[in-house]
């Protein structure tokens, strides 16, 4: 071989060449080779390998996992402001998503805005509320109120208290013990159940004379738990004596609160002399009833003042009190007769009601941008009223697709306030001695008031001979027959005079801080992040509690019988202005 040549198959060393051998062995004859050891060796040393591999994997994605939660927890955490905050909970009684579309619509055609105009309060929905009580699939607001101030599911007519009969703490009364300044803004009575539920515990929502005492401290088993109040309902405020008092018994409300340290006013002059920084506890009650219809109130604004002005003034008088404070302020405010305007099926009074509501909005909206505190609006509705529908089929035939805002514009004043006048008329007719004594002449009359009324009033100029034949012959519901005889003409629809089991909208200023309510909920979930906001998960506990180990029979009432119904009204529609006069020829 030449020199340096490599040669072209390399020998080979002897345990080369004996591995070689064995294997081919193995092959032959499926004997293990003599490697089986060293394999051993190694396999097993990849399996410790593997072992150990995923080990350090799992504990990484456990870790990785943890820090996640917590990551996610500190982020729900950190979505609600701490320390000093304010909450401003509002309440839309009775207003439903088809409430919003008939006032959309309304005010587009009243304004000549075009079709994407929006009320203020369509920008801040997040999400909605399923409403069903634990005794029926439609609530009643007593039951719906208190799963915004207990976040516990009640019976129709509870005020605070559970299925079993027994108290539950309020989100307010946790706030009012944990240093917070409170405050309940209402058009209806003050003791009706939404502002109710927030202090004061009863088994019947019907027991307004006994709330009326709760409410001011005198016998709530925890002391005074709100500090201002403004609204309707001074006559179960006033002892029986008085004419202006509704009350069962001779107990002077206001004297006691008087003597308990509140402050008193009854009148729109009062009221406009508040200072900004009025003294607290103060009490502010503009109506022996509920106050008038927003659609009525507008020709009475020397006597009542609209939401909007109670709403801002008790703001400014909770700031102010709350200036120098650890803690901030909680407050409910309510539109509460958009409820009745969907009771009386009256499409005119409902949207002057929700533009009131939605006016108070944006002076709420307004508030807080001009306020240093953190504080976070969240508005929604106990129930939807009526069972609205922005159509209505008149006929056998196949409907139109429309419905005409006109009609309501047309009308300036509500069915209600028009059936008051009616019954006025009715009322010095029979006193009347020089009226027709003919019971033609004598019906001739009437149609021919009602006739004027109905133009004058409701703006229609075309009702029928039935029309005007039903309200002769049946006075007591001639608030309904205004209703429908609106309605009719504007093709809106109605399903009831009571409420509907339709979820209902939830709005909030600040969807980050309140990002716990987007999409669709139990109104128990709104208590409970009412209480999560203001920190008084614990303090809730502890008001039951006591709650339940301080108030018996005297306070709570006796058990509701089964079947009861507890609202303890007549459910006709009523006027509730302070010119009320008892008539005594109308049926009413």
């Amino acid at each position: 071989m030449p020199g340096g040549e490599e040669p072209l198959l390399r020998p080979g060393s002897p345990t080369s060449n004996d591995s070689a051998i064995a294997e081919e062995d193995a092959l032959l004859t499926g004997e293990r080779t003599g490697k089986e050891g060293i394999t051993s060796t190694t396999r097993s040393r990849w399996r410790e390998i593997g072992l150990f591999v995923w080990a350090l994997l799992a504990t990484a994605i456990v870790v990785i996992l943890a820090v996640v939660y917590q990551h996610s927890q500190a982020a729900e955490s950190d979505s609600i402001p701490t320390g000093k905050r304010n909450l401003i909970f509002m309440v839309s009684d009775g207003m439903g998503p088809t409430s919003l579309a008939l006032t959309r619509g309304y005010r587009q055609f009243t304004d000549k805005l075009p079709w994407d105009d929006t009320l203020v309060i369509d920008e801040h929905m997040i999400g909605q509320s399923r409403t069903r009580s634990s005794s029926s699939l439609v609530t009643d607001s007593a039951a719906g109120a208190t799963a915004f101030s207990c976040g516990e599911k009640s019976y129709n007519g509870a005020i605070s208290v559970l299925p079993d009969h027994t108290p539950c703490g309020s989100v307010m009364e946790a706030a009012k013990r944990l240093g917070y300044t409170t405050g309940l803004v209402v058009t209806t009575r003050i003791t009706d159940a939404t502002p109710a539920v927030f202090a004061s515990h009863v088994r019947r929502r019907e027991m307004e004379d006994d709330v009326a005492m709760q409410m001011i401290g005198e016998t709530h088993p925890l002391g005074r738990m709100v500090d201002l109040m403004f609204g309707g309902g001074r006559c179960h405020f006033l002892p029986k004596s008085d004419e202006h008092s509704c009350r069962n018994d001779t107990t002077d409300v206001v004297s006691v609160a008087k003597d308990a340290g509140w402050a008193y006013i009854s009148s729109r002059s009062e009221f406009d002399s508040l200072s900004s920084a009025p003294s607290l506890p103060l009490l502010g009650l503009f109506a022996d009833q509920d106050i008038p219809y927003e659609i009525d109130r507008r020709f009475q604004d020397s006597t009542y003042p609209p939401l909007k002005s109670t709403a801002l003034k008790a703001l400014e008088a909770l700031s102010a009190a709350t200036k120098n404070t650890e803690q901030g302020f909680f407050i409910m405010i309510e539109g509460s007769r958009i409820d009745h305007a969907g009771h009386a099926n009256d499409p005119a009074a409902q949207v002057h009601e929700v533009l009131a509501y939605d006016e108070t909005i944006a002076t709420v909206l307004d508030f807080i941008e001009r306020t240093d505190t953190p504080t976070l609006m969240v508005s929604t509705s106990d129930h939807e009223t009526g069972g609205l529908a922005t159509a209505r089929q008149l006929h056998p035939t196949y409907p139109h697709y429309l419905w005409y805002p006109s009609v309501l514009a047309n009308a300036s004043h509500s069915s209600g306030w028009t059936a008051h006048q009616y019954h006025l008329y009715l009322d010095a007719l029979s006193h009347n001695t020089s009226a027709p004594t003919d019971e033609t002449a004598l019906k001739n009359e009437k149609l021919a008031y009602l006739n004027t009324l109905a133009s004058s009033n409701l703006g229609i100029h075309d009702a029928s001979s039935d029309e005007l034949s039903t309200l002769v012959s049946a006075p007591a519901i001639a608030a309904y027959s205004f209703a429908d005889m609106v309605s009719r003409r504007a093709q809106t629809g109605w399903s009831t005079h009571g409420h509907s089991g339709a979820d209902v909208n939830i709005f909030a200023s600040n969807r980050e801080w309140a990002k716990d309510l987007a999409g669709n909920h139990e109104n128990t979930e709104i208590g409970e992040f009412l209480r999560r906001y203001l920190g008084a998960e614990e303090e809730v506990e502890e008001v039951t509690a006591e709650l339940r180990e301080k108030m018996d029979v005297s306070h709570l009432s006796e058990i509701p019988k089964e079947g009861e119904r507890l609202d303890g009204q007549d459910h006709l529609d009523h006027y509730h202005g302070d010119h009320r006069k008892r008539c005594t020829g109308c049926g009413a």
